[in-house]
């Protein structure tokens, strides 16, 4: 199957390489194409026929907004927005692919096994794609729904506090205490960081700037991030993993609460996503207990 995929990646890429004068000369006449295809009935604007197969305004546009999705914010010249341009890619790619398609069909190519299989699992994936986005769409998510979770989860949805911090970290107990001294006395934090602390912030004079809970070990965070603890302030010393730390809170930004206003339609989408997923979880659940499954796990090598 894998020699059909880029079997159809090569098509494309060759494709490419021919103009449209070779398919579309300035002289048509003549008996055309020689083939002649069953009629097929469509619905839409048909803005062309090949041996009576039809192409329509709709397939057309729907093949160019995919084209323009796929080229991107950073390719805007590259888009199709013109009806000349339109005309152009009708040409180049639907027109020369249905011709394709046709003596792919005529050649009896949709009867080849490996052919046939790749049809039958891309069936098999569109459908369940369809299946899964019929039972999503039938998910919604009540005002209450939306105001409980808020009001259960408040707290964490405040914004992240941050606080600028800096730290000095020595080897013993006795060190710290020394060095607080000097600090109470009034000596300048990062002087002393810079001349005395182990940590490798000791250059910066200890300055660790804006950081959040669970950068550094939880002990550092209970004396960092302590409600207590006010901008200008000092920690007391504390054991940490490497040694006895103080800490002096500089600035803090961040920790607002978001209102419920704010935050609805992240809460919907959130909800709505996790409604869905449990809703697909049950149908599975529910045709598991009504089918036969049977699984040769010895078979698997």
């Amino acid at each position: 199957m894998r020699k059909y995929t880029v079997l159809a990646c090569g098509l494309f890429l060759c494709l490419a390489l021919f103009g449209c004068d070779k398919l579309f000369p300035k002289s048509q006449g003549g008996a055309g194409l020689g083939r002649t295809s069953p009629a097929i009935s469509t619905k839409g604007t048909v803005i062309a026929k090949i041996n009576n197969m039809p192409i329509t305004l709709e397939d057309l546009n729907e093949e160019v907004n995919a084209f323009n999705e796929a080229v991107g914010q950073n390719r805007p010249e590259a888009k199709i927005t013109t009806k000349e341009q339109k005309v152009t890619y009708l040409k180049n790619e639907l027109v020369r692919r249905m011709l394709l398609y046709q003596d792919a069909l005529n050649k009896g190519l949709d009867r080849n096994e490996d052919v046939v299989k790749v049809m039958d699992k891309t069936k098999m994936d569109l459908l369940v794609v369809e299946l899964v986005r019929q039972e999503a769409q039938k998910i919604d998510v009540s005002s209450k729904e939306i105001e409980d979770y808020y009001n259960t989860y408040k707290e964490q949805l405040k914004e992240p506090e941050e606080r600028q911090l800096r730290e000095i970290m020595l080897s013993t107990e006795q060190e710290a205490k020394d060095v607080m001294v000097q600090l109470l006395q009034g000596a300048d934090f990062a002087t002393v960081a810079k001349a005395s602390s182990k940590a490798p912030s000791a250059k910066d004079g200890g300055d660790l700037g804006f950081i959040t809970k669970g950068k550094k070990s939880p002990q550092f965070d209970a004396a960092a991030f302590s409600d207590t603890l006010e901008v200008g302030k000092m920690s007391g010393v504390f054991k940490g993993p490497d040694g006895y730390y103080i800490v002096k809170l500089e600035a803090k930004r961040g920790g607002k609460q978001r209102s419920l206003s704010d935050m609805w339609d992240d809460i919907k989408k959130g909800l709505t996503f996790l409604k869905q997923q449990q809703k697909i979880e049950d149908l599975i659940g529910k045709l598991s207990r009504e089918s036969k499954i049977e699984i040769n796990e010895g078979e698997i090598k």
